[in-house]
């Protein structure tokens, strides 16, 4: 089994910033892609960002060049720096991360519970 636990979100006005966290705890073997998604009140789950093992990016058009994902490989861990937000990037924001494990034996895609961005206009 894999626990994620989100941490960072919060209340800030437009234009401002935030930054969440992520750390993976468990039977962790490896992780491949870890990311971000989002899921505002009447609205599907969507990507907001996405980062492989190796490091390469993947970014919701609607948040590039505003947000930034990283991850230390070594601590099981992944961020998400959100700067110029916007009124419309209120949401609950999930961490997850594709996991395979000891116990039990396989690959799996993980979710944490999320952590809520609210962004005043």
């Amino acid at each position: 089994q894999v626990q994620l636990v989100e941490s960072g979100g919060g209340l800030v006005q437009a234009g401002g910033s935030l930054r969440l966290s992520c750390a993976a705890s468990g039977s962790i073997l490896s992780i491949y892609v870890m990311g971000w998604h989002r899921q505002a009140p009447g609205k599907q789950r969507e990507l907001v960002a996405t980062i492989t093992s190796g490091g390469r990016t993947n970014y919701a058009d609607s948040v590039k060049d505003r947000f930034t994902i990283s991850r230390d490989n070594a601590k099981n861990t992944v961020s998400l720096q959100m700067n110029s937000l916007k009124f419309e990037d209120t949401a609950v924001y999930y961490c997850n991360a594709d996991t395979t494990t000891f116990q039990p034996i396989g690959r799996s895609n993980y979710w944490g519970r999320g952590t809520q961005v609210t962004v005043s206009s």
